[in-house]
């Protein structure tokens, strides 16, 4: 039995709630959630909340939103109220994917890929089949700036002469002309300048009427990262506890404390338990990262457990067709049961993708392990038409329509492909320590 304490459900997942307060022996405070009739959030609070610890428990699922702003103005009414303190519990963190991003992730801003095998101007293509151009033994080194082109490079070296004035920049997006090149904008003014005494009013007239940004520079990106974090800053939240950031960095977006829970420990729990005594033990399975981007995420559980790991390598050319990345494998997984570990599962595009990647190279089974199953648009139908085996995700997130939907699609009962784990009592326990004050860390060693 924990005292002194408060803890309210918002709508986005109330069993996450019930779970939470029957393992710390409480019951869930009293509090009305509704909509008026023209579509604003009501929040009356039940129960004093005067010198309390309160917590707050609201995932990102669902209807993003409308959960934010409910948040919010709850936040904002138990510090109305004298709560001593207000924590955002938060399993799923809204716009946690849509962090301050200047660049898209097409490439470098000045990369220019030279064609493969003639393939189209603007970048290498690649396949399934296709293979990175590793050197290997038999492979004549490169001949470096002492032969081949260095020739060249070194008179350019040679020929720069250092300034008072840096040189000016030529990457810029004023400095680009419709057809991708560069040019000085000081030297194409000074020449047009005294070629044609009207070059003011030329210029402003052949200016051309649809801007095309420079390739690789994501244009009028809004800061949703800082924008969250300084909402539930501004409204009152002293506070936070998430889950498997996207991004581990957005933790700095904030200036109050985040605690960021790991969902991993019940990811190798589940793979300790029901992957690897039935698949051939260690040797018979290996741990997949789908992306770059979770290879961190994925080789602490294959250390961990003392297990080999693989990488696919993921290239998007083109930033408005997402779905055209090609994708690499690096590592052995023939014959193996391949681990698909991730931190959420949207479209659920990349990990049918790896899947397929991985059962045409020699996988034996491929699983899916995410923390976050959000499941948006038609993604269970994905899951259930793909390659994959098992799909099994914690229920940071409600589940229950997402279990229903497989299992319909399977045409019987238990016999979809997703599987669900309880992450409530990790979130209990993490409440529990810090309403006494204790040390959350032993919560992330799990060796």
């Amino acid at each position: 039995m924990v005292r002194n304490i408060v803890l309210f459900s918002g709508t986005s997942h109330p069993q996450l709630t019930e779970t939470i307060c029957t393992h710390l022996g409480i019951p869930p405070s009293k509090i009305i959630l509704s909509k008026f009739s023209v579509g604003e959030t009501r929040v009356e609070i039940g129960d004093s909340v005067r010198e309390k610890d309160v917590f707050i428990v609201q995932s990102g699922g669902g209807k993003v939103n409308d959960h934010l702003m409910e948040l919010l103005i709850t936040i904002s009414a138990c510090k109305t109220a004298s709560a001593k303190r207000v924590t955002a519990v938060l399993p799923l963190f809204p716009y946690s994917r849509q962090s301050d991003l200047p660049y898209n992730k097409v490439g470098a801003p000045l990369a220019r890929q030279p064609p493969l095998h003639g393939g189209e101007k603007g970048g290498a293509q690649y396949s399934f089949e296709s293979r990175p151009t590793t050197p290997h033994p038999a492979q004549e080194p490169s001949q470096g700036l002492n032969g081949g082109g260095g020739g060249d490079l070194r008179k350019k070296l040679n020929g720069l002469s250092v300034s008072g004035r840096p040189p000016k920049r030529k990457d810029t997006l004023d400095s680009v002309q419709s057809d991708g090149s560069y040019f000085d904008d000081a030297n194409a003014h000074a020449s047009s300048s005294t070629s044609n005494p009207n070059s003011t009013a030329t210029a402003t007239a052949a200016q051309p009427t649809d801007f095309k940004p420079q390739r690789g520079y994501k244009q009028w990106v809004a800061q949703a990262g800082t924008l969250v974090a300084d909402l539930l800053t501004c409204a009152g939240a002293d506070h936070i506890i998430t889950m498997d950031l996207h991004d581990p960095q957005y933790q700095g977006f904030f200036d109050i404390p985040v605690d960021n829970l790991y969902g991993r420990h019940l990811l190798r729990k589940y793979i300790q338990q029901q992957i690897l005594p039935k698949h051939g033990g260690v040797e018979g399975c290996v741990i997949v990262s789908p992306d770059a981007g979770g290879a961190k995420r994925a080789t602490s559980i294959a250390d961990s457990l003392g297990m080999d790991f693989a990488l696919i390598h993921k290239e998007r050319r083109n930033a408005h067709h997402p779905q055209n990345a090609t994708m690499l494998l690096v590592g052995s997984i023939r014959d193996k049961v391949c681990i698909l570990v991730d931190d959420l599962a949207d479209t659920s595009n990349t990990i049918t993708r790896a899947a397929k990647l991985l059962k045409k190279e020699g996988a034996h089974k491929v699983f899916a392990l995410v923390t976050h199953g959000v499941f948006s648009g038609d993604a269970i139908e994905r899951i259930q038409a793909s390659a994959l085996d098992r799909v099994v995700c914690t229920n940071s997130v409600p589940q229950d329509e997402h279990v229903r939907r497989s299992d319909e699609v399977a045409g019987r009962a238990g016999g979809g492909k997703l599987e669900v784990l309880e992450v409530g009592n990790v979130f209990a326990e993490a409440i529990r320590r810090v309403h006494h004050g204790e040390s959350i860390s032993v919560l992330f060693q799990y060796d």
